[in-house]
């Protein structure tokens, strides 16, 4: 398993400024960083959906402008989180210019370093490599392994040098990656928005 040696510097506002489409697909590959402490929690982004703002009907921001959705307007590279079915939370990124919503949900990642840290996060035994799978295959999982909660991350901003939490590129690419509908959604549930890098084992569902 690769792992990585130091944290680079955070994508830039930039990389988000633009159709959620579009960072789906270059997110895949990058590496979710979490500074905890003195410890790096470090994964690969294997697993994500876009969200296409208010002309999306499963977008939360489909409903327009309002206190909980704000970060998804902008400015890009902020990230958003919300509760979800009263037991965990969701991980997205918000994207466009400043003023338009738009955003990626992060869906399930590739542990790479800290493994012991999101394991005692998760609750979960590491008997084998098989249980990694248990830790971050999942929005929910992944948010837990990284401690990553509403009150402590909705609306930090990733690009930022000094974040505890940002996404970093180190240079790898996925030699195939998929497009398929998103997943657990009733209001445009048919629409090619979820990309994930293919074959990978930590895909929340094949």
């Amino acid at each position: 398993m690769n792992m990585v040696a130091k944290p680079r510097k955070p994508l830039s506002r930039d990389f988000y400024s633009r159709d959620p489409r579009e960072v789906s697909l270059d997110l895949l590959g990058k590496v979710l960083v979490r500074r905890q402490h003195r410890r790096l929690l470090t994964a690969r982004i294997v697993e994500v959906e876009a969200y296409l703002g208010q002309d999306d009907p499963a977008a939360h921001s489909a409903c327009g402008l309002t206190s909980r959705n704000a970060v998804l307007f902008g400015p890009p590279g902020r990230s958003y989180v919300y509760f979800i079915y009263g037991n965990h939370y969701c991980f997205n990124v918000s994207c466009l210019p400043e003023g338009k919503a738009g955003g990626v949900l992060f869906r399930a990642v590739e542990p790479l370093a800290g493994i012991e840290a999101m394991a005692e996060a998760r609750g979960v035994s590491l008997n084998g490599t098989g249980d990694l799978r248990k830790l971050t295959s999942g929005p929910g999982r992944l948010t837990q392994a990284f401690g990553i909660t509403r009150e402590r991350d909705n609306g930090k901003d990733l690009t930022g040098i000094q974040s505890d939490l940002f996404i970093l590129d180190d240079g790898f690419r996925p030699s195939r990656v998929k497009l398929t509908p998103r997943i657990g959604i009733t209001k445009a549930p048919d629409h090619p928005l979820r990309y994930v890098i293919t074959d990978n084992k930590f895909v929340s569902r094949r």
